[in-house]
């Protein structure tokens, strides 16, 4: 794992433990539907691409004609 790779899993994992510790302490609610689960989409995403190198907006910015890194 490299340095991006690493910093990209542990934003991640900080959105992902911000909203639940934010939900334990009753400042928001996850069980409704609300723009909170796109970030939880979001961090969720973030901390998966950082620890496997696939991340599927890298591979959609390709595919409409974006150079890869």
């Amino acid at each position: 794992m490299n340095a991006q790779r690493a910093t990209m899993s542990i934003a991640g994992l900080f959105i992902l433990i911000s909203l639940l510790l934010a939900h334990l302490n009753g400042q928001i609610n996850l069980g409704e539907v609300s723009w909170l689960w796109f970030i939880a989409f979001v961090g969720a995403n973030l901390f998966q691409s950082g620890l496997s190198g696939f991340c599927p907006l890298t591979r959609i910015l390709v595919r409409l004609g974006m150079r890869a890194a």
